[in-house]
């Protein structure tokens, strides 16, 4: 039994690729916590597009209209790191960028179930891997269903817009507290570890707050 569990929120966004590496490098060091803490990761809202269309934009269009460029070999790194945990994350043209809200709500619905990181997970593969819409509704309820959730009752939920209060002070929230890019791990309400990074990095941190819990 672990020493200690501690509590570990993600703030993320379904459609930010360093967020899939950010909670699969999470996932990898808790596993590796053996007997030194425990931890209970819960997923927490940002839109990084909180204004994005239904439809979405085209990828290309849009980090030319945010950012000015496409850095150069951000894609490449990402698709690499992403496979050293598991996760293929193909090049695929003509990609879009699409609204997460409803997302997010299923996901904040997912949580008092015990089955929002398998959510998170199962939103990650349909839009990295498949190229679909998170923000469609037939793609939620499959998602929701792959993630051993009921599909009836997530329509249910998507389509009556339950949690959405609960969403958007979530969101207030962090970005009140000051965090503006994702991911970012917050531990114990009080240790902030910002970007995606390598299981290493997480276990080391997790394992010292732990020790500073227990000393």
């Amino acid at each position: 039994m672990a020493a200690v569990t501690l509590s570990v929120d993600i703030v993320s966004d379904v459609v930010c690729p360093w967020c899939v590496i950010g909670l699969l490098g999470l996932e990898r060091a808790v596993a590796a916590g053996g007997d030194a803490f425990a931890a209970e990761i819960r997923l927490q809202p940002f839109e990084l597009n909180p204004d994005m269309p239904a439809g979405g934009q085209d990828m290309r269009e849009h980090v030319l209209e945010k950012y000015g460029a496409v850095p150069a070999g951000a894609g490449e790194r990402i698709r690499t790191m992403a496979a050293r945990l598991g996760f293929d994350m193909p090049q695929r043209e003509g990609g879009r960028i699409y609204n997460t809200f409803d997302a997010h709500r299923l996901l904040h619905w997912a949580a008092d179930s015990g089955r929002q990181i398998a959510l998170q997970h199962a939103l990650f593969a349909a839009y990295f891997q498949q190229g679909r819409n998170p923000g469609d509704r037939s793609v939620l309820v499959e998602a929701a269903g792959a993630a051993g959730l009921d599909p009836a009752a997530a329509r249910q939920v998507i389509e009556s817009g339950e949690g959405a209060k609960a969403v958007r002070a979530a969101e207030a929230q962090w970005r009140g507290e000051g965090i503006a890019s994702v991911p970012t791990v917050i531990v114990d309400d009080r240790y902030l570890i910002q970007g995606a990074q390598e299981p290493e990095i997480y276990e080391r941190a997790l394992r010292r707050i732990a020790a500073e819990r227990t000393a």
